[in-house]
């Protein structure tokens, strides 16, 4: 019941009014939980999300991808070589993760910088995974 009352309730809600209370927190930990390894490489992989304009306490993240054990977030170093340098603004990162921007828009428009392992960023749209609610179609008020 409540997928479909979100899913409903979804179609109606604006990406301006959606994308204007930002959670950095919630993002990176809903960005884990979705996040889907297969198509990662078969080895350890650790990506570090990157965002510049937030304070220092917040601005650097870290998913560690290891097959066979859960996606690992970490918010300080966890000491292992970053294979994927991710850098963006929350909101773009947020408007990737909500589905309504692709990895490639935000690239072309310079508000996403991908650095490192060329099959990680290539495939970076395939594995981030969305929001649940991402497909969902919106209404035209």
């Amino acid at each position: 019941i409540i997928d479909a009352f979100g899913a409903w309730g979804q179609r109606w809600i604006e990406s301006e009014v959606a994308l204007n209370k930002l959670d950095i927190q919630l993002l990176m930990w809903d960005m884990r939980r979705n996040l889907d390894p297969k198509p990662m490489p078969d080895r350890r992989s650790v990506v570090q999300f990157q965002y510049p304009e937030q304070r220092p306490t917040l601005r650097n993240w870290w998913l560690v991808v290891t097959p066979g054990e859960p996606v690992d977030l970490c918010q300080i170093d966890p000491g292992y070589d970053v294979d994927l340098y991710v850098s963006s603004d929350l909101r773009t990162m947020t408007a990737i993760y909500m589905g309504y921007e692709t990895v490639r828009q935000a690239l072309n428009a310079n508000r996403l910088h991908l650095t490192g392992d060329k099959h990680l960023s290539t495939n970076m749209q395939t594995w981030l995974g969305l929001c649940s609610l991402a497909g969902v179609e919106r209404m035209v008020s």
